[in-house]
């Protein structure tokens, strides 16, 4: 449709990663992930835009290996039209620097220092009745699940024909059955959940994989 899209990040990070500094060399995840579909010769035509979003972070002339990694803001940027809009919100401050240098002089795109969940409240609903709510904290504290869930029944209340998708960690069957029972529990209907595993989930000591809920798909 021609009509104008609004998306909402409610934890935006940083915007980009380079893959060069020494957080990303660390443990060299990107190895395993974005570098070997980079170095396809071959790419299935669905996973073509989300490789062009990489692309068009950084060098033309260098095809070894990317130097940035985009994160959710800048591959939805990439893909938004001239009627669309973006709405970041970052608490953490050093991160919520590097986002707003990232985005400093986009129209398009407004950055807020403020708790996500929090942010949910601030702009739901958007002015242009039509968009995606990207929901993917961080989870480094205990109850962040009760947290999301609870911010996810108040937007759906404020904006209940809005699109929601939340990241959720699998590390083993357990915890991802408690978070689809506290979602049932909310009596939120049209939920579509997407599954993805690197390895079977019987231990909570790794990441095994990753859920997206997604909210009127």
């Amino acid at each position: 449709k021609d009509a104008p899209f609004c998306y909402l990040d409610s934890h935006a990070a940083t915007g980009r990663y380079d893959l060069h500094s020494a957080e990303a060399q660390k443990n060299a995840e990107y190895r395993q992930g974005i570098l070997r579909l980079w170095r396809q010769d071959s790419i299935p035509d669905a996973v073509r835009p989300y490789l062009s979003a990489v692309q068009a972070l950084n060098d033309p002339e260098i095809t070894t290996e990317p130097r940035y990694y985009p994160g959710s803001p800048r591959i939805v940027r990439h893909f938004l039209r001239p009627q669309d809009r973006m709405i970041l919100t970052e608490l953490h401050p050093a991160d919520f620097q590097r986002l707003h240098q990232e985005f400093a002089a986009d129209r398009q795109v407004a950055v807020h220092h403020l708790d996500g969940y929090q942010g949910l409240k601030a702009f739901l609903p958007p002015q242009e009745r039509r968009g995606l709510v990207l929901i993917d904290p961080a989870f480094e504290r205990r109850d962040e699940t009760s947290h999301m869930i609870s911010a996810l029944q108040s937007a759906c209340k404020r904006w209940a024909q809005g699109v929601y998708a939340l990241w959720f960690p699998i590390t083993n069957r357990s915890a991802l059955n408690g978070f689809y029972q506290k979602l049932q529990k909310t009596g939120i209907r049209k939920i579509l959940s997407c599954e993805l595993y690197v390895r079977p989930p019987v231990t909570a000591r790794h990441l095994n994989g990753s859920a997206m809920v997604i909210i009127n798909p």
